[in-house]
């Protein structure tokens, strides 16, 4: 119940990676609440209070982790963000869609997002968003938090409290980066006056954002009910993906393939093919497929992945190309590991920070699989292409595969270390915050979150030299690895 992932589309000219997907998220957000209002109008669209007598699911709810409040009441869900001392409305809003299925789930929808809600007993309900991975428990209480009962002051210091609380109660990295939460509100707090103007506060939340070096974090000014970009997060020496680079990335790739791109997904997918029967598949994105819901995504991924593999025979390796792909839905990431194995695995482990006073409690893990599709699969030799630029889903998306058998062979840079999913948490009519409070766990319990994935053969990427003169030592390097493992099944 909360925006799945962050989509870094292409940055801005001061090199803000994130500006334009901070608003980007949080317009999704508004829109989304905006459409479930006009679905309620649509016959059949959602269910009247007098439908609803006794469902399980009427009352209130605290989801466990993410610093949320349910409220269910009517066929509507709405939200509420609340910290020790704050309570503030979240920007979520859904209507129920249909009725109860037989299990009790019951579907709420947010224009083309949606989630349902699974009873367990009279007192917990699982939630599991459609697009997003993993599950996530609410627990019943007896009604609102009494904070959640009177609006919530907007002074310059009550808001500054607001967003220092957030990330305090959230925010899982601090050890990880250096930083001491508690000393930076003690010398930013002082900056605070009763005649703090809208643009020094703000002045205030970047120089307190900048130094975690974090691309999932980010501030957004509301202005008119629209959100607007102020500020994103990005680790220190990190490429920024501009229009030109796209461009000349996509000439210095087609400079090696035998035919043009086929395009899917209005672009943001490419299948094309390499020399010596190599497949190859650019991901640009993982979400933004469609205009439409999840499944439409699906569907649209499904035909990309379909024209990839129609002769999976013929087919002596695969080249995955997610260099330009700033993130979106895990689960379309997962959709594409699905046609690449024949056998389920791990693909990961998620959980959430769920103690406010405590960095270094969470929830209990909850396994992430890869499950064989029903498609055409390709089950042999894969290389992966990664760069700094790829980040959020492209990273959990390049942590499934890690888990593949055969091996598949990270090629050119570290990812950007970002893999939770965002929360969007308003602080005021003014503002609102973008943060990261989950942990993505490998085997061994640990994650990669800051320094990102590491290849296994680092190669330049999208450099400038490479760039003027159409090469690509990445992709050049994944064809003659895949060439050699081909070499040796021959060999066998």
């Amino acid at each position: 119940m909360r925006h799945r992932r962050i989509d870094r589309t292409a940055a801005t000219p001061r090199g803000l990676a994130t500006t334009v997907a901070i608003a980007t998220a949080l317009g999704t957000v508004i829109g989304t609440a905006a459409g479930t209002a006009a679905a309620e109008g649509r016959p059949g669209s959602a269910l009247t209070a007098s439908a609803l007598t006794g469902s399980p699911l009427t009352g209130v709810w605290r989801m466990d982790g993410y610093g949320t409040v349910v409220a269910i009441d009517g066929g509507r869900l709405t939200t509420y963000d609340v910290t020790a001392h704050s309570c503030v409305p979240g920007w979520i809003t859904a209507t129920q869609a249909g009725p109860p299925g037989p299990d009790g789930t019951v579907r709420y929808v947010m224009g083309t997002n949606a989630v349902t809600l699974t009873p367990r007993g009279r007192d917990r309900l699982v939630d599991r968003e459609e697009g997003g991975v993993g599950t996530k428990d609410l627990n019943r209480i007896p009604a609102l938090p009494a904070l959640c009962t009177t609006p919530a002051p907007n002074d310059p210091l009550a808001v500054f409290d607001r967003f220092w609380e957030d990330f305090a109660e959230n925010y899982p990295f601090f050890a990880a980066k250096g930083i001491d939460w508690r000393t930076v509100r003690d010398e930013q707090r002082r900056r605070i006056t009763p005649a703090t103007t809208t643009e020094q506060l703000q002045e205030v939340f970047v120089d307190m954002l900048r130094p975690l070096g974090d691309a999932h974090t980010g501030l957004a000014r509301i202005v008119d009910g629209q959100p607007t970009g102020v500020f994103g997060g990005r680790r220190p020496g990190s490429t920024v993906r501009t229009k030109e680079l796209t461009t000349r990335a996509g000439e210095a790739v087609a400079a090696q393939l035998t035919g043009p791109e086929q395009l899917f997904a209005g672009g943001k997918l490419g299948v094309g093919r390499l020399p010596d029967d190599v497949g190859y598949l650019r991901v640009g994105s993982f979400d933004g497929y469609t205009d439409g819901d999840y499944r439409s995504q699906v569907a649209e991924l499904d035909k990309a992945l379909d024209a990839l593999l129609a002769a999976p025979d013929g087919l002596t390796g695969l080249v995955l190309d997610v260099r330009l792909n700033g993130g979106g839905s895990d689960a379309l990431g997962l959709h594409i590991a699905a046609r690449l194995t024949d056998r389920p695995y791990l693909a990961y482990r998620k959980v959430a920070r769920n103690d406010p006073a405590d960095p270094t409690k969470f929830t209990r893990p909850v396994p992430v699989p890869v499950e064989p599709s029903d498609g055409e699969h390709f089950t042999g030799p894969v290389a992966l292409l990664t760069s700094s630029i790829s980040a959020s889903a492209a990273e959990t998306f390049t942590q499934a595969l890690m888990g593949r058998s055969p091996h598949v062979t990270r090629i050119g840079e570290n990812t950007q270390g970002v893999f939770s999913d965002v929360l969007i948490k308003p602080l005021s009519p003014d503002f609102a915050v973008v943060l990261p409070n989950e942990e993505y766990l490998t085997r061994s319990g640990g994650t990669f979150d800051g320094p990102g994935i590491a290849p296994d053969l680092r190669t330049p990427v999208y450099s400038p030299e490479e760039l003027a003169a159409l090469k690509d030592s990445a992709l050049s390097t994944a064809r003659r690895v895949l060439a050699e493992d081909a070499g040796s099944d021959r060999r066998r």
